[in-house]
């Protein structure tokens, strides 16, 4: 068993601004004692996005070395929800999820497979392709702390997704988000409850809050949470810049699954 961290962030076009938000949080979690912490989608940027794509690095650049850093610096397991990584088109990045162990290594990175491309309303409007190229496979790794699925915000909304995660031995997933407002307040909490309960896995959930200096989304959800498998929400952020906090018992997943062996009872 352990104690874990959902980072909510309020990040904008300032890298500097973004960083100390996440360092100030993670510092509040040691004290905490939390062993895993993660924070949003966009978490080292989320601002205009065609500066987003020039301002694009590799895995090798300063900004997975600066958060790696901080992994090290409080001695835990830290995910960065994502970050704009460089692709071979000019005109497009990744949107990639970076999770780190205690060292500051690298244990494992996941790029954003299903794009946020969206008409549901003049709030929401949004071509997450025009910027970003889709990541090609789901990604789970093996910690010391359990097997943790990775993903990031629009992946939610795709069930088989998380099933292939599940297949593949995730007893922890995580959804890195930056969700509207609109979506948010409606779908977020029925998602990530259900996806919890589909696949009797812990689910957290940091997420973006507020207004940002984007050039298209307008306000983010917030409502961070940690979700147990039996789907009951045991921690979750209020409005701003905090943390949700609840403990990882995996065990809970183990007699969950045993007591409701829905994986062995599958058709399709």
């Amino acid at each position: 068993m352990f104690l874990a961290a959902a980072l909510q962030l309020n990040c904008n076009s300032n890298a500097e601004r973004n960083y100390a938000q996440v360092r100030e949080l993670l510092s509040r979690a040691q004290r905490y004692g939390v062993a895993f912490a993660a924070s949003p989608e966009n978490t080292n940027y989320l601002g205009p996005h065609h500066e987003k794509v020039r301002l694009a690095e590799t895995m090798e650049g300063p900004t997975v070395e600066r958060f790696g850093a901080l992994a090290r610096e409080f001695g835990l397991h830290y995910l960065m929800g994502s970050f704009n990584e460089k692709s071979d088109d000019p005109k497009r990045c990744y949107n990639t999820s970076v999770l780190f162990g205690p060292d500051g290594a690298v244990l494992g990175s996941y790029r954003k497979m299903h794009l946020f491309d969206v008409n549901v309303s003049k709030d929401v409007s949004f071509v997450e392709s025009n910027t970003v190229v889709p990541g090609a496979a789901p990604v789970v790794v093996d910690t010391e702390l359990g097997r943790i699925g990775l993903s990031v915000c629009y992946d939610l909304r795709f069930p088989e997704f998380y099933r292939a995660l599940t297949d593949q031995g995730a007893q922890i997933i995580a959804v890195p988000s930056a969700f509207t407002l609109p979506t948010g307040k409606d779908h977020w909490h029925a998602l990530m409850r259900a996806r919890a309960i589909e696949n009797q896995a812990y689910v957290i959930a940091p997420g973006q809050h507020g207004p940002h200096d984007d050039d298209g989304l307008r306000l983010s959800y917030g409502h961070s949470m940690i979700v147990d498998p039996w789907g009951a929400i045991t921690g979750m952020s209020s409005d701003g810049v905090g943390l949700a906090l609840a403990e990882i018992d995996l065990d809970r997943v183990a007699r969950t699954r045993r007591g409701m062996p829905v994986a062995d009872h599958r058709r399709l």
